[in-house]
């Protein structure tokens, strides 16, 4: 009879609680919306940081590693890279090369 009531009232102790649990998680206060505001601008600057430090460093990279072809651009108006295999590429807003077609590439136009 002890054990019946025992694992009765632990039952609805069990019940009890993971209502009241799922009830918290629904309800959002101001303070918990501006925490979750707060917590996508500051994902979003992480992910803006990364992008461009991975542009810096692939950059630098190519720079030392590949030679730069003057006088010519890619078509969001980077500078075009030529790797030891005479393959042209740029590197776009996120740090990834992009391999370029001969058509993609354009003459830049000199600044007087």
């Amino acid at each position: 009879m002890k054990k019946k009531f025992a694992i009765g009232l632990l039952s609805i102790a069990l019940i009890g609680g993971l209502t009241l649990n799922v009830n918290a998680q629904e309800k959002k206060t101001e303070v918990g919306k501006t925490l979750d505001k707060t917590g996508k601008a500051i994902g979003k600057g992480a992910k803006s940081v990364g992008n461009k430090t991975a542009e810096v460093a692939v950059k630098g990279g190519s720079k030392v590693a590949d030679k730069t072809w003057k006088g010519k651009m890619a078509p969001d108006g980077s500078d075009v890279y030529i790797n030891s295999k005479n393959e042209k590429y740029y590197v776009n807003s996120k740090g990834a090369k992009i391999w370029l077609k001969p058509s993609q590439i354009k003459t830049r136009v000199e600044k007087k």
